[in-house]
């Protein structure tokens, strides 16, 4: 196989290299950027990898003098934010590389949002006007590369962080908070666990599935949708069971920044009840869309039917409409290895009330095809939390 066909620069929806060792380029991206002391953003668990060695190595052999701030957790907290300012202060640093999963990539791209900013970090939730509150001319740039293909974080305009005081999740936006460089290398994949990579993968078909049933109009990212899931079905397999496949590696990052992509059209119910469940039980937020997704799609079912045609029809599924789908999904959980309720990965029933409550008003509530009560938010994942579909 000639994998040199997947070598590509991209343009949409910012600029994207694509392939294997595209990472050689990190340094010289960096430069173009006009970047001469880039902080790289990663958690401690790849900070002690080599392929961060490596990173740092090679941008140090090329003059630049790069740190490494990797005091991330996996959900991350505004506290991990404004501890990486102050290390991009403390070491004179002028750019951002966010290299990583989905916690390492929002953490970066908080962080070099806040290195100019003089406002408090909640300031810049995504509620109403806030945005227009940064100092634009104070933000960092960022070159993000991710390690993970699911949460699709390097091209997004947002960054999800975990309020510890109230315990809820926090969307932090701006439109310049997208990356201006992203390096979509499949070698940096290849050494993921299969837990992760299906966990992950998974999230990315949340995304593009949520996307694909928002109520909005936007037929370009509806689009971009069916297309993600389409290499979803045909590579999340084949990534699980055989790690070391390069080319299932690269169409997974692909559809995973197809997803981020997409669900500038909205996301729904998977989301909204995810954030919460995070930020309470700190648990791994593809993992949470993961066991919740058949769950939301029988709840949703009167209000989703013409998408689920489309989408069977797309993805070449036996049967037809709604049943086709949600019989794939739960096929396709289950030969990953997700398990089949959230009881089962440690959630327990001792905050369904206060869940549903944080469910109704998350930002995601909001495009789910159906406008659903904090009770019916509780009810939903009581079913979750009980396996009862």
């Amino acid at each position: 196989m000639d994998l040199n066909q997947y070598r590509m620069n991209w343009n949409y929806p910012t600029s994207m290299r694509v392939g294997v060792g595209r990472i050689s380029e990190l340094a010289e991206a960096c430069r173009q950027l006009g970047m001469r002391a880039p902080l790289l953003c990663t958690d401690p668990g790849l900070a002690a990898l080599p392929m961060i060695d490596a990173a740092l190595r090679q941008c140090r052999d090329a003059g630049l003098n790069a740190g490494l701030f990797s005091a991330i957790k996996g959900n991350p907290t505004g506290a991990n934010v404004m501890d990486g300012v102050a290390a991009f202060k403390a070491g004179g640093h002028d750019g951002v590389i966010a290299f990583g999963g989905g916690s390492a990539l929002d953490a970066g791209k908080a962080i070099a949002l806040m290195v100019g900013q003089d406002r408090p970090l909640w300031d810049f939730e995504d509620v109403g006007d806030n945005a227009s509150r940064v100092n634009v001319a104070g933000m960092a740039p960022v070159v993000a590369v991710p390690t993970t293909a699911g949460t699709g974080s390097e091209v997004g305009r947002a960054s999800v962080i975990t309020d510890d005081a109230a315990h809820i999740k926090r969307i932090i936006f701006h439109a310049r908070m997208l990356p201006v460089l992203v390096i979509l290398d499949p070698e940096l994949t290849v050494g993921l666990p299969a837990k992760i990579t299906a966990a992950t993968g998974m999230d990315a078909l949340s995304h593009s599935l949520e996307a694909f049933c928002s109520p909005l109009f936007h037929p370009m990212a509806e689009g971009i949708a069916l297309e993600g899931m389409r290499l979803v079905q045909q590579y999340l397999p084949r990534a699980v069971s055989q790690g070391t496949d390069v080319e299932a590696r690269l169409q997974m990052l692909v559809a995973s920044s197809m997803g981020a992509t997409a669900f500038q059209r909205g996301l729904g119910a998977m989301h909204a009840l995810a954030h919460p469940l995070g930020a309470l039980y700190d648990a791994h937020h593809g993992l949470l869309n993961a066991v919740l997704m058949p769950y939301v799609l029988v709840a949703n079912r009167g209000a989703i039917e013409p998408q689920m045609e489309k989408m069977a029809r797309y993805l070449a599924l036996p049967g037809s409409g709604f049943e086709a789908v949600l019989d794939w999904v739960l096929a396709l959980r289950s030969e990953v290895g997700i398990a089949h309720s959230l009881g089962e990965i440690g959630i327990d029933d001792a905050r369904i009330e206060q869940v549903g409550r944080m469910a109704e008003v998350d930002p995601s509530a909001g495009t789910n095809p159906i406008a659903f009560s904090a009770a019916q938010y509780s009810a939903l994942f009581e079913k979750a939390l009980r396996g009862n579909l």
